[in-house]
């Protein structure tokens, strides 16, 4: 509680600094919401070509667009700041963090907290929304499939918060890997905007039983479009993200406080 308390305080400073400049805010918004857009004109310009991608309609590849879009916009306007973690450990400056009485997760995660971010959050969730009324007669909704929908966006944002800390942790050590941790960010965000069946059986498996992204959309989401699960994966597995979600959060948070411990300071 203490932690979300501190996020809050430092989050909402940084907001209110940031609506100061009401009229720079909108317009960096709109930017944001219109950069993100142009991932998904590709795939309106693949589909002007094409009646299928690996199988799937346009409304379903929407629907995984805007489901990982969502889920990854939510995740990086929550922790996105973490990326300056390599910055902070070779300069110093997380000394300063250091230094205040309250969780340093929280401090380094709200610090300099970017509301322009919710532009890709917005974009993510119109998509999701359009895919949803293109569905609404290709899909036979039920109760389960209905509350999935929600529950895989919230899920897998907490999947991509706990893969963003896991990255942050490991910049104690390798401190100019950002770049390597983005990959499991930035780049799972676009594997997982695309089905499945157009990627090796291989790379599959290895974000279903290695790092868990396919259980931010690719999972539930073959369940609610009434799909089989990929070849070697449990049907079940579908229901799983509440507790993959809580299994990668004990894992990061146990990453980041030995990371913290083995902390030395920078020097020259």
């Amino acid at each position: 509680m203490e932690g979300l308390r501190t996020y809050r305080m430092v989050a909402a400073m940084w907001i209110r600094s940031t609506m100061a400049y009401r009229a720079s805010f909108a317009l960096t918004l709109f930017t944001s919401f219109c950069v993100t857009f142009f991932d998904f004109v590709v795939i309106l310009l693949m589909f002007g070509q094409v009646r299928g991608l690996g199988g799937f309609s346009f409304a379903e590849v929407a629907f995984l667009y805007g489901s990982a879009g969502t889920a990854f916009g939510a995740a990086d306007l929550t922790m996105g700041s973490l990326q300056r973690m390599g910055r902070r450990i070779r300069d110093g400056s997380l000394d300063v963090f250091l230094l205040r009485p309250v969780p340093l997760l929280a401090q380094v995660a709200a610090d300099k907290f970017a509301l322009r971010r919710l532009g890709r959050v917005l974009q993510g969730l119109v998509v999701l929304v359009w895919s949803l009324v293109l569905l609404r007669d290709e899909v036979a909704w039920s109760w389960g499939k209905v509350l999935m929908v929600p529950g895989m966006v919230v899920c897998g944002a907490v999947i991509f918060m706990a893969v963003m800390v896991l990255g942050a942790s490991a910049l104690f050590w390798l401190q100019d890997a950002s770049e390597v941790t983005n990959a499991f960010t930035y780049g799972g965000n676009t594997l997982l905007q695309y089905p499945p069946t157009v990627f090796a059986q291989d790379l599959v498996k290895g974000v279903v039983y290695v790092v868990p992204l396919a259980f931010v959309n690719w999972l539930p989401a073959l369940y609610v479009l009434g799909r089989p699960a990929p070849a070697g994966v449990p049907s079940w597995a579908a229901f799983a993200p509440p507790f993959v979600a809580l299994v990668c959060c004990a894992v990061a948070g146990l990453a980041w406080r030995t990371g913290v411990r083995a902390y030395r300071s920078t020097g020259s």
